[in-house]
């Protein structure tokens, strides 16, 4: 995770923790490439011999054996790079993901309230693949494309002519300018392809998550003219990288071709002129067929390249990104002793979300005290949500602003800060998984490892009022529920989050409007629950509803990011504001609901 933590990202040291993989994969593939020079020497070998009469068959026999065995060695020397050089792209690939994955778990709200699902998901997936392509397979091509060039001319020279191997190699001086511009084109179309797919990847992740809203309004043609636009996009983008690449091809076919004629126009007199033998006219043959392999693997491997530095831009964007929450505590004075009590103080608290201009919360002074309850009504768009983002650090505020226990808040490093403060949000989430397992997501132990928590399961769901409808699901808490917990109601959501947070037993719990979708016998229960069970701990309750709000000890009113409001329900109605308007308002909707 060492990489994290820089601005400048690089992929040297995951390279250099597979250095011995590599020099290996190389090695075995030198010796692949060496083997594979020998056989067009060994048949021209044959050709000679049977031609000039020098030997018959007991002379052919060695050379058999030796093209079997060199073809032995092939065999085991391909199956040897690939272990080697493909299974450390394998390892790159997952070490990548994995400190990827690690990284954003540690970025703040504000990148991912700007940057879509599909899109990340794209970088764990295309993304990922391009550079695994291009730490494995194209490190071979690269390999072949200069090294057995070299071999094979070499080899040429040597066992055949200079001046005929000079003649059939100039054409393929062509292929190293063609290559260049191939680079440098393939690169721009291979960058715009992989945003069109993770365009694409968001569209769908987008419309499948929304299905049901989809359908609700009627829209799924309208939703399926914007993927088929969406997916068009990525069909160009594609059919453009294929298109430069269709051209690349069959132009390194032809030169590779005139090599070939040149090699048979004047390969062909040097035989007639006795220059050369036939054997060794046909193995020259046959090392010209080999150099269409490293001229192919060529544009590949710029291709690949081309494809890989675009995607690894895209990787690396995310590793400069830095949170912006981060323990203003040192590693050495963390400490899993501390502990949060729960007074909390707003000192003159004003607060503006980064990419904002006007501030949501303005001059709040407010104490809760350890073990009270606090009830907090306002309007939508009052601030009442910031309020328990700043509390969990969500976002950071003014220092010295928010007080818990006396100190800032930033003097507590995260994991207490989360694991002493329980929080059930206004969308509730729950994972695609069991509901025992969603309940118990807060807890450090698994169920699988300490079965005996199943009971403390149970009862938080007693606590949360869910646990009788549970038990009428067909395999009751090993039902499993779908993405986002879409196959429960609005009220099983919430009170399963409820659940889950009742389980973690916090010195601070923040209810943000989760009592919603309950009915209001079942409210009174739940609320009922809390004040058992929360008794000398501290609860903040963020509602619409006084019925919510009236057993609080406190109840603040925020009004536009003010504190307009502050006392007892008692002290509240006789204050005749804003708390006792609602309050009359919902006493009547109550009233008219029973006639």
């Amino acid at each position: 995770m060492g990489q994290i933590k820089s601005k400048r990202f690089s992929l040297i040291p995951y390279l250099l923790k597979y250095i011995w993989f590599y020099i290996a994969g190389v090695a075995v593939l030198m010796l692949v490439d060496v083997a594979n020079l020998n056989i067009p020497q060994y048949i021209g070998e044959v050709i000679d011999g049977l031609t000039k009469g020098e030997f018959g068959m007991e002379g052919v026999v060695p050379l058999i054996v030796k093209i079997f065995l060199t073809g032995l060695v092939i065999m085991a020397g391909r199956f040897g790079w690939r272990y080697f050089i493909v299974g450390a792209s394998r390892g790159i690939e997952y070490r990548l993901r994995n400190d990827m994955f690690g990284h954003l778990e540690t970025l703040s709200a504000r990148y991912f309230n700007s940057h879509k699902t599909g899109d990340l998901m794209a970088h764990f997936t295309n993304d990922l693949q391009a550079v695994r392509m291009a730490v494995g397979m194209a490190v071979v091509t690269a390999f072949d494309a200069v090294v057995m060039t070299v071999m094979v001319l070499v080899k040429m020279v040597i066992y055949v002519d200079f001046k005929l191997t000079l003649l059939a190699f100039v054409p393929l001086t062509l292929v190293a300018v063609g290559c260049y511009f191939f680079g440098v084109e393939s690169k721009k179309r291979q960058t715009r392809r992989q945003q069109a797919f993770s365009q694409l990847s968001d569209r769908v992740q987008e419309s499948v998550a929304g299905i049901r809203v989809i359908k609700a309004f009627v829209q799924e043609e309208e939703d399926f003219k914007a993927f088929e636009e969406s997916s068009k996009n990525n069909m160009e983008k594609n059919l453009s990288v294929v298109k430069i690449r269709a051209v690349f091809g069959p132009a390194l076919d032809a030169v590779t071709g005139v090599s070939l004629l040149l090699a048979l126009i004047f390969g062909g007199r040097m035989v007639l002129a006795g220059q050369i033998s036939i054997g060794q006219f046909v193995a020259f043959n046959t090392y010209i067929g080999m150099l269409v392999w490293p001229m192919i693997a060529c544009g590949d491997c710029i291709n690949i390249f081309s494809q890989a530095v675009a995607a690894f831009g895209r990787i690396a964007c995310i590793f400069r990104e830095e949170p912006d929450i981060v323990d203003m505590v040192p590693e050495e004075l963390r400490s899993a002793d501390m502990r949060i009590r729960g007074d909390i103080v707003l000192n003159n608290l004003t607060f503006t979300y980064p990419d904002g201009e006007e501030p949501v919360l303005k001059n709040i002074d407010l104490h809760i005290k350890e073990g009270e309850m606090l009830g907090i009504l306002g309007r939508t768009g009052s601030g009442k949500s910031s309020l328990a983002d700043l509390l969990l650090r969500v976002y950071d505020c003014e220092n010295g602003s928010l007080l818990v226990d006396g100190k800032p808040i930033t003097d507590y490093p995260l994991a207490v800060l989360h694991r002493d403060m329980a929080y059930v949000p206004q969308d509730n989430f729950l994972f695609s998984d069991t509901l025992e397992e969603n309940i118990a997501f807060g807890l450090e132990e698994r169920i699988d490892e300490h079965p005996e928590l199943r009971d403390s399961i149970r009862q938080a769901a007693r606590d949360a009022c869910i646990h009788d409808n549970i038990m009428e699901f067909p395999e009751d808490y090993l039902t499993l529920v779908g993405e986002r917990g879409v196959t429960l109601s609005g009220g099983q959501k919430q009170r399963s989050s409820i659940a889950r947070a009742l389980l973690m037993d916090a010195s601070v719990l923040i209810l943000d409007d989760s009592l919603s979708a309950v009915d209001t016998n079942t409210e009174e229960q739940i609320l009922e629950n809390l004040m058992r069970l929360r008794r000398g701990k501290t609860t903040i309750v963020i509602a619409h509803r006084i019925s919510t709000l009236q057993k609080a000890d406190h109840v603040a009113v925020l009004t536009e990011g003010k504190l307009t409001e502050y006392g007892t329900h008692d002290e509240l109605i006789a204050l005749n504001g804003f708390y006792a308007r609602i309050c009359e308002k919902q006493q009547l909707e109550q009233e008219l609901t029973a006639m």
